[in-house]
């Protein structure tokens, strides 16, 4: 299980994330709702040993991991799909979902069958160039390399942004297939509320670097939370 407790981030003197507390369980999902620039790819950052915190404690099956650096946390079971991809445009698909390879001990260097179960469109992708793909197949591509690393956290920032339908759907399956596995924890951030409510467990909502709601699903009300997600 992941627990955030009262975290504390800045960037020099702004205050990005306020006292934030969470907690993810391994065989659900945790969704991170709000509007952009409320702190919730901040918080993923600091999740990840991307950015420092400042104050509070981050535990991962209860081992207090606040001050290790990101790839300590990522040879300790936790990937991040990051906002924007990130994917290497110039390797091809196969180098980039090697490229996951980097935290894994020499026998476990393979990429595991469920990626092309999950995504069968990059198999036969393999030789193309990450920026060849389309945004859609690219967003594929950033979540089966961070399957390859086989985690136990999975967070993923925002991955519908920006994407075609039927790729969405597709990356819904392809979470509740993970989610149902239930050998993983998965933080889900989303602004596009009817994705993240068919697939949350619970929910925390953020409104300017706080925690503005959170709850298990059912308990919190739609207009609720989606009054922290309109403009």
């Amino acid at each position: 299980m992941l627990r955030v407790d009262s975290l504390n981030l800045y960037y020099g003197a702004a205050q990005a994330i306020r006292n934030v507390s969470l907690r993810a369980e391994i065989g659900q999902v945790t969704c991170v709702l709000g509007r952009n620039g409320v702190g919730k790819t901040s918080l993923m950052r600091a999740i990840t040993g991307r950015h420092a915190a400042q104050d509070g404690q981050i535990l991962w099956h209860d081992q207090d991991i606040t001050k290790w650096v990101d790839h300590q946390r990522a040879r300790s079971g936790i990937a991040m799909v990051p906002q924007g991809r990130e994917i290497f445009p110039m390797l091809t698909v196969a180098e980039n979902l090697r490229t996951g390879f980097a935290s894994l001990p020499r026998p476990d260097r393979r990429v595991p069958d469920d990626v092309f179960t999950l995504f069968p469109v990059l198999k036969d992708m393999m030789h193309r160039r990450g920026g060849d793909l389309s945004g859609g197949q690219q967003q594929q591509l950033a979540i089966a390399r961070a399957l390859v690393m086989r985690p136990k956290l999975l967070i993923l920032d925002e991955p519908t942004e920006g994407i075609q339908p039927s790729i969405i759907q597709d990356i819904g399956r392809a979470i509740s297939y993970l989610r149902d596995r239930g050998d993983m924890a998965i933080v889900l951030v989303e602004q596009y509320f009817d994705f993240a409510h068919a697939l949350g467990d619970a929910f925390v909502v953020m409104d300017r670097g706080e925690v503005a709601l959170a709850a298990a699903a059912g308990v919190l009300q739609e207009d609720d939370m989606r009054r922290y997600l309109t403009v």
